[in-house]
């Protein structure tokens, strides 16, 4: 099956997805791994294909606002200012399920997960859907599950071979996973970051986010372990990466590193340079760690992000793909 661009390629993988097919779609953050929502056999083939446990919940992609009634049975008012404020666009909102409703895509929880991408394919595509009687598609990100994030066409052929339909729509804009906040109880809590700041939610709530705890949903891409390499990534502090830079790499080990700190020249490391801002780091971020660890490296060594709110996104992957 193959990777497909264009106007008439948006109605091809709509009809496939409308007869129960899976269909990987590019959107703002990452490609995804979408199957019609409300039909709980094509969804299983979602955790089938990526060996991804059925109880680990996914999203619902929207082309409109409208269409969250058909999953929600209560959107709060947190949750529409939410939606309002930053709609199409890398924020996933966690309301109450509607009961009979995308039971699979949830994960058999009473909550569901809903996103209105930005990305101009995918939100034709969704229409396109929508004109065939598809209400949302839920999808993962596209790729097997645990590993890096794919943020192009290539890297979900990479991980699926040719057996799936391919929208291509590019690269990715923002590189990593929306920001998570369930919006089930009065106070809303941030279950993942994301490009979308801490600040600029709860400048819209008017509130604090809360932390989340031990009632709070599960939500897709928050595991402990996640986002991984095939080989083993280790965080390091600037201090600590400047002290293992300034000698050759271990004899022992073959390294790769990704750093805003450059090795001492000719003593052998291979190294990516880091961008001094989390924006652009988020963008290439999946990219990166694919490419390095191409190289057959055994190790991915990677300068921990700074302190600062803005690398909160790009600090929790790098969390989870080293745990």
């Amino acid at each position: 099956m193959p990777v497909i661009e264009g106007q008439a390629a948006l109605l091809q993988a709509a009809r496939h997805l409308a007869a129960g097919e899976l269909v990987a779609f590019p959107t703002e953050t990452v490609y995804g791994l979408g199957a019609r929502a409300d039909d709980d056999a094509a969804v299983a083939r979602i955790f089938t294909a990526k060996g991804r446990p059925a109880d680990h919940p996914l999203i619902v992609h929207l082309a409109d606002a409208s269409q969250a009634a058909s999953f929600a049975i209560d959107i709060n008012p947190p949750a529409r200012r939410l939606m309002a404020a930053f709609w199409p666009g890398p924020l996933t909102l966690i309301v109450p399920r509607r009961p009979g409703q995308a039971a699979a895509a949830a994960g058999g929880q009473d909550s569901i997960g809903l996103r209105m991408p930005a990305h101009p394919v995918a939100r034709a595509w969704l229409h396109e859907a929508a004109r065939l009687g598809v209400p949302g598609v839920a999808a993962p990100s596209a790729n097997r599950f645990g590993r890096i994030s794919p943020t192009t066409a290539a890297h979900v052929v990479q991980e699926f071979g040719l057996d799936l339909w391919v929208l291509d729509g590019g690269a990715c804009e923002v590189g990593i996973e929306s920001a998570i906040v369930d919006c089930t109880r009065p106070q809303p809590a941030l279950l993942r970051p994301g490009q979308l700041s801490r600040q600029r939610i709860e400048a819209v709530l008017g509130q604090p986010l809360v932390a989340p705890d031990s009632a709070s949903p599960r939500a897709s891409g928050t595991l402990a372990s996640h986002y991984a390499p095939a080989a083993a990534l280790r965080l390091w502090s600037s201090a600590d990466l400047r002290q293992r830079l300034l000698a050759a790499p271990p004899a022992n080990e073959s390294v790769a590193v990704y750093s805003r700190l450059v090795p001492a020249t000719g003593l052998g490391w291979s190294h990516r340079v880091m961008p001094s801002h989390a924006a652009a780091v988020a963008h290439e971020l999946f990219s990166a760690l694919r490419e390095l660890d191409a190289t057959g490296a055994e190790a991915i060594w990677v300068e921990r992000p700074p302190p600062a709110a803005e690398w909160d996104g790009v600090r929790d992957r790098l969390d989870r793909a080293a745990a």
